[in-house]
């Protein structure tokens, strides 16, 4: 114990008590919560003892900033501009510490903005910040070490260290700074000596190891050297089988050699006497061309010769029938005359009758007085007619506008609830996984309850300006979102029972009345920019809005602009603890000990939840204009009814009064309609009368009709003449287009029995063809399967003089090998 407090270095402390490193003297301005501060630390233990939000932690933080540490170890922000206090636009930290001398002070000053700036000075002159490092290790002061320096912010990273790391950071806080190294090294040897250690253990083992190895090597030697001999007879005998099997190969390729000149000697024969066959067949289907030709001229004149036969038949039937037209033309005009008298006489009687009915038909007037009588009436129910039709006109109008506004109020509402679907996907995602499920319940079950049940909160709120919901989703609670309030304690404990798997929360609202005061902005209030409070800027059934205000205080937090933010240390003079501004959230906290005010700056966070949410009194207000659009449809619809209605009745009467009309004047015209027709019949008589007795005479029509028959025959007995002619040439050619068919017919016999020759000679050039391609095949397989041998057979061994003499020794047993195969093929 004496030994090792003999090694420890002796502690040198001044006249005032203090040691060289010890602070001294403390200046802080505009630095975190703290205006100005101004402190003298003692020689020894220091405690810094006040309530939360007193500024405790601000002090070591400035310790910590002006011995050269970075904002970020000790936790609370990134950037050094954060630790200026807010309004101010710079500050700074002094430190005083005890020099080396007894009366010698070091000053360290840091100099900071809100513009991330820092400016170092070193007893009152400017130096880099690596000038103050080197000073605060002189003085083995670090900082950045969580056993000599622990901020509150890093305390669970101190309590995640192991028992090593904290003994090397307690090294390196209090000891010799020589120490951790000595320290590092003795590690490295010890870590070296057990490595060696190690080595030599693992080398003894093999020396053993190697040495029984080693006899049993020797043992295996000699049976090495037998193998070795062995192994060259296997491989010698290796070496010959390769040129033994490309010997047999290259005499199967010899014997297919052969066996392919003859099949091509054979195939050469076959196709000179097919060339030998097909000349007489050429020069016989030469000339049954010939006869062909001669044979298609002779039929082309014969069918000529037909066509003209029938033409000259054709013309000699019609002249035919013209004659017997001609004769028939007479007898008819003989009897035609006969009835024309007989018509003549007819026809007179008839014109006699007709005149008779004429004279003797009676004058019809029709009503004039009934029939405009029923016209005016007419034209008056139609007006009422057209009237109606007018109105039923703006009716469907009427209720086409109305259909069209109440599609797009659906569509709306369809929208709006997508909405509330959308909200409910919103809570879902952030945790409440079986929000659905209790929305429908509650849904399915609203009969049952005895007051209005509200919830989940999140779609009965509206927040109509965005920057208005990052404000009030971030004061109020997570868990309200997902709640369901109730009116009643019955039904309050109905959901509280058949919701609980639904992991929803279930709030009971008591109305007590309007006891709260309005809402004012004091003078004071508008100069600094606030100008609401956060119950004011949303929209919610009463008992929610009471529940929210009532639950999160909602009352006493006001909202300012971004003049309040640069005037938020003015707030607090109002009596204001609560501040939203589009970039921060201020809380103020009055201590419990004293009238200390601290106070916590948080940045807005986004919306996440209230951006999906639907506006409440809109979607019942459109609900209510849904109700009123149908039924003031079904309205226009019953009145649309009733208008058809008179419609029909007035058409009816109409339709019954034109009826009537067109009677009337029905008669009339079928009166006028039978005066015309005797008017007409008597006409046509009297001009049939006189068209029948200036009719042609008949014995100059029967005169002409003897001359044509007559001319007609000569034409007739003229087409005789020229068939008999054709027939008697038809004749002649006919004999000689049968002797050049049968001409033709013995050619195609003789051409027909040398083809059946060629047939049998082509069968056999096939088949010696596909002979001849199978033994070109077998050749070229024997030479490829020679070529492999052979290429086989080098790769194994080239001929030496040693190998030939073993291939000479085994020749005859290969020969004989050889001759075996042949016979077995």
């Amino acid at each position: 114990m004496d030994e090792r407090s003999a090694k420890r270095a002796k502690i040198n402390r001044g006249d005032d008590d203090y040691m060289p490193g010890n602070i001294v003297d403390i200046e802080i301005r505009n630095f975190m919560t703290f205006d100005k501060l101004k402190c003298q630390p003692a020689s020894r233990l220091n405690l810094v003892v006040g309530p939360n939000g007193s500024g405790k932690s601000s002090l070591v933080c400035a310790i910590a900033l002006g011995l050269g540490g970075e904002p970020q170890l000790l936790g609370r922000a990134s950037t050094i501009g954060a630790f200026v206090k807010r309004g101010e636009e710079s500050g700074h930290i002094k430190i005083t510490l005890k020099g080396s001398k007894n009366d010698e002070k070091i000053t360290i000053m840091r100099k900071i903005d809100v513009h991330n700036k820092s400016e170092w000075l070193y007893n009152g002159v400017g130096v880099p910040k690596k000038d103050v490092g080197e000073i605060v290790k002189k003085f083995n002061i670090q900082v950045n070490n969580l056993t000599q320096f622990l901020p509150q912010d890093r305390v669970c990273e101190f309590a995640k260290l192991t028992p090593v790391q904290l003994l090397e950071e307690t090294e390196k806080a209090v000891g010799d700074p020589r120490l951790p190294v000595q320290h590092r090294a003795l590690i490295n040897k010890s870590h070296e000596l057990q490595n060696l250690e190690r080595a030599v253990r693992q080398n003894r083992e093999t020396l053993d190891q190697l040495k029984s190895l080693n006899a049993e090597q020797e043992r295996d030697v000699e049976r090495v050297r037998q193998r070795q001999e062995l192994i060259e007879k296997v491989n010698n005998m290796k070496k010959k089988l390769p040129w033994l099997k490309y010997d047999m190969k290259k005499a199967e390729y010899i014997e297919a050699k052969e066996k392919e000149k003859d099949a091509k000697k054979k195939f050469d024969e076959l196709a000179k006497a097919m060339n030998e066959l097909q000349g007489p067949i050429e020069y016989h289907r030469k000339e049954k061309t010939v006869h062909d030709a001669k044979l298609r001229k002779l039929r082309a004149i014969l069918d000529g010769n037909s066509k003209k036969r029938l033409q000259l038949a054709e013309r000699e039937n019609i002249l035919s029938a013209q004659v017997r037209g001609k004769y028939k033309e007479m007898e008819g005009l003989k009897r035609q005359e006969q009835s024309r008298q007989e018509r003549i006489s007819k026809a007179k009687e008839d014109l006699a009758v007709s005149e008779s009915e004429l004279a003797n038909l009676p004058h019809y007037e029709p009503p004039k007085d009934k029939l405009d009588s029923l016209g005016t009436q007419i034209l008056e129910w139609e007006a009422r007619a057209d009237n109606i039709r007018s109105q039923k006109r703006d009716k469907e109008k009427a209720i086409s506008q109305t259909k069209i506004i109440l599609a797009r109020c659906i569509d709306r509402l369809r929208n709006m609830e997508d909405s509330k679907n959308k909200s409910l996907h919103a809570l879902r995602t952030t945790g409440a996984e079986r929000i659905f499920e209790a929305y429908k319940w509650v849904n399915d079950h609203r009969h049952e309850f005895n007051k209005d049940v509200y919830g989940p909160v999140l779609i009965e709120v509206n927040v109509k300006d965005r920057i208005h919901a990052n404000y009030l989703e971030g004061h109020v609670a997570h868990y309200i979102w997902k709640a369901f309030i109730t009116q009643d304690s019955a039904d309050r404990d109905f959901l509280v029972q058949n919701l609980m798997s639904f992991d929803v929360v279930v709030i009971n609202h008591v109305d007590e009345g309007p006891n709260k005061e309005p809402f004012q902005v004091s003078q004071e209030m508008h100069a600094i920019g606030i100008y609401s409070r956060l119950d004011r800027v949303f929209d919610a059934p009463p008992a929610v809005k009471d529940v929210l205000i009532g639950q999160f205080g909602l009352e006493y937090s006001y909202i300012g602009s971004k003049e309040t933010d640069e005037r938020a240390n003015e707030v607090q003079r109002l009596g204001i603890l609560d501040l939203w501004t589009p970039e921060n959230h201020y809380r103020w906290s009055k201590s419990r000990y004293g009238d200390h005010v601290s106070a916590v700056v948080e940045s807005v966070n986004q919306s996440r939840l209230l951006l999906c949410n639907v506006d409440v009194d809109e979607l019942e207000s459109l609900r209510t204009k849904k109700k009123e659009l149908e039924d003031a449809i079904s309205d226009l619809e019953t009145s649309l009814k009733v208008l058809q209605s008179e419609q029909r009745q007035n058409e009816d009467e109409a339709a019954k009064l034109q009826r009537e009309r067109e009677d009337i004047l029905s008669i009339a015209q079928q009166e006028k309609k039978r005066r015309r027709e005797l008017e007409s019949r008597v006409h046509q008589r009297r001009s049939k009368v006189k068209s029948l007795e200036t009719e042609e005479n008949m014995d100059t029509i029967l005169a002409n009709l003897i001359s044509s028959a007559s001319d007609l025959n000569v034409q007739r007995f003229q087409c005789a003449i020229e068939i008999k002619n054709l027939l008697i040439e038809t004749l002649a050619y006919r004999r000689s287009s049968a002797e050049e068919n049968m001409t033709v017919i013995e050619l195609e016999s003789k051409i027909r029995e040398l083809e059946v020759g060629v047939k049998e000679q082509e069968k056999i050039a096939v088949q010696a063809s596909q002979q001849f391609e199978y033994c070109k095949n077998e050749v070229e397989k024997f030479r490829l399967q020679l070529q492999a041998a052979k290429k086989h057979a080098e790769s194994v061994s080239t001929i030496s003089p040693d190998l030939e003499k073993l291939f000479i020794e085994v020749y005859n047993v290969n020969s004989i090998f050889t001759c075996h195969v042949r016979r077995a093929k």
